[in-house]
């Protein structure tokens, strides 16, 4: 049985006394549901003095409606799985959070924890002792990245389903510490480095994610794992499109876990704007992606295969925003077919 090292827990009843809590210690980590962090401390990959628990601040669970969607960090997502305004108008995250893990995870996970959810990475997520027999891994206590020995950075994996659908449709994001109050666009949260892989700072905590408009907007996540639940992406895709009748307004695409972030494929968006989605012009951008995708040997299924997945995954979001009946795909890649809301 792997066991909790000694914490302090603290239980702040806002998100001001959280931020001065954060700030007071300087190896504090903040706990959510703790499907990410709990795992971790056994592990001891994470082992903070104190630890802050936020379930208790009403305010992180709200959800407000207006011209867009504002998601309070602390919401479930099993209450956002079961949200028909999330499904209807920001399908591709309603995808997305919906293929995370089981329904118990669903349960306590929450959208931010997901969206902060720690890299992953083969050589990483094991027991102490295993990362001991192995003289640890540059992410933890050690300093060689065993994923590729003569890289001078970590290249553990981001495998959020959340963060990529978000990106696609525009997120931005608050954050709150004790020196006061930013907001940034989602895809800026994030660096390509397993290590610090956040640019959140450490005294910060994530409190909100806001969606813009969904008026003519389509989107979609196409995940790949081995089972039909549980397991994490090992290559995933989301798209969204601003329509105007089948022409293309503006566009997203966002790959992840073939990477230490999210990976925006920016030239997609200049393809894909003021056009129609022909089959040819689908092909040419999966095969843009396929180009941008690096997957590295260090999650499940070998690596050129998931890269060569990475081009089926674009080639059938596309279509989906097309219109196309891709219910059958669905079924057969994520043993659901996740049907669209149109």
């Amino acid at each position: 049985m792997m066991r909790l090292p000694s914490y302090t827990y603290r239980a702040p009843k806002t998100v001001g006394d959280a931020a001065s809590w954060l700030a007071e210690s300087p190896d504090a980590m903040l706990l959510a549901g703790g499907t990410d962090l709990i795992p971790n401390m056994k592990r001891r990959q994470q082992t903070p003095s104190v630890v802050i628990g936020l379930r208790g601040i009403p305010e992180l669970t709200a959800v407000t409606r207006g011209a867009g969607l504002t998601i309070g960090s602390g919401s479930t997502l099993t209450s956002l799985v079961h949200d028909a305004g999330v499904r209807a108008k920001y399908t591709g995250l309603w995808q997305a959070v919906a293929q995370i893990a089981t329904p118990h995870l669903r349960n306590m996970g929450t959208i931010g924890g997901n969206i902060c959810l720690d890299t992953r990475c083969t050589y990483y997520d094991q027991t102490f002792e295993w990362r001991k027999s192995i003289n640890f891994c540059m992410k933890k206590d050690g300093d060689t990245c065993w994923v590729a020995t003569s890289s001078d950075k970590c290249l553990a994996v981001s495998s959020t389903d959340s963060a990529p659908a978000l990106i696609a449709l525009g997120a931005t994001v608050t954050l709150v510490s004790a020196a006061g109050t930013r907001e940034l666009p989602l895809s800026d949260l994030y660096a390509n480095d397993g290590m610090h892989y956040l640019t959140r700072r450490r005294d910060e905590i994530l409190t909100g994610i806001h969606l813009p408009s969904s008026e003519g907007w389509r989107s979609t996540y196409w995940k790949l794992r081995r089972r039909g639940s549980f397991d994490f992406p090992v290559a995933s895709v989301a798209a969204a499109a601003r329509f105007d009748g089948d022409t293309i307004v503006e566009a997203r695409l966002v790959l992840g876990a073939v990477s230490s972030r999210p990976l925006e494929v920016p030239v997609a968006a200049t393809r894909l704007a003021g056009q129609s989605l022909t089959d040819e012009l689908i092909a040419s951008v999966a095969d843009d992606a396929y180009a941008l995708a690096k997957p590295m040997d260090n999650t499940d299924f070998e690596l050129v295969w998931r890269k060569k997945v990475v081009r089926s995954l674009v080639t059938s979001a596309l279509r989906e925003l097309r219109g196309d009946d891709m219910r059958e795909a669905r079924t057969k890649l994520a043993r659901h077919p996740l049907i669209v809301v149109s």
